[in-house]
């Protein structure tokens, strides 16, 4: 066998809820404004818009039980809490009636934004790479499999910070149900095993600073807390 010329990338793993398993990531895919009063909170007309996505890279993941590390080049960082999909195969033109085939389990996670970057970005009509897939940007809880929970779909979504509730909402408010999600995105991308799916916030997204704590969790799959360093 050939030997890399450089060292390998360390595959990404997070860890599967209440065993030592592991869950490798292929890649990692969010949903934007998937949520009726954040589409309205950003400025969008919701009743309007088709689903879209962006990417995260799959070391940006940061599993629970770590710090998020404020990151340089922003004064204004929010946060937006999220039910994440992991899934267990994939394919392209995936039907919405068979997506949840696919599915493995399911988590907690946060997209954190450098929201005055994004604003920046938007105004000059780039890419949002910079505001979005930062270092440690996507703090996770560990993974919650599907057959001990089935798939989830309504329930509460809610983030605290400092004990003080900033987000909530239910997963039945989702625009597009997480079988449409999966659907819509496999016509764009050949899904596989191993991909992860951040699946949008609703409204309350706001900024934090160094020294908050954030708790957060999605009824039904699990809880996170993070620190910010």
């Amino acid at each position: 066998m050939a030997a890399t010329v450089i060292p390998a990338a360390k595959p990404v793993l997070l860890p599967v809820e209440g065993t030592d398993d592991l869950f490798p990531v292929r890649r990692v895919y969010c949903v934007g404004r998937n949520y009726a009063d954040h589409a309205i909170e950003m400025g969008h007309d919701p009743s309007r818009e088709p689903p879209f996505y962006f990417q995260k890279n799959p070391d940006n993941l940061l599993p629970a039980g770590q710090d998020f590390p404020y990151p340089p080049l922003s004064s204004n960082v929010h946060y937006e809490v999220e039910c994440v999909v992991v899934l267990k195969s994939g394919g392209a033109d995936i039907p919405a009636s068979k997506a949840l085939d696919h599915v493995w389990g399911y988590a907690v996670g946060i997209d954190m934004t450098r929201r005055d970057l994004q604003d920046g970005l938007k105004k000059m009509g780039r890419s949002w790479e910079g505001a979005k897939a930062f270092e440690y940007s996507a703090p996770v809880s560990p993974i919650v499999p599907a057959d001990r929970i089935g798939h989830p779909a309504t329930g509460a979504i809610w983030l605290d910070v400092n004990g003080e509730r900033k987000q909530t909402g239910d997963l039945a408010q989702m625009i597009w149900k997480v079988p449409e999600v999966i659907a819509e995105l496999s016509k764009l991308f050949t899904l596989a095993a191993g991909d992860v799916i951040m699946t949008g916030t609703p409204a309350g997204v706001g900024p934090i600073v160094r020294g908050d704590r954030i708790e957060c969790g999605v009824e039904g799959v699990g809880t996170l807390g993070v620190t910010v360093a």
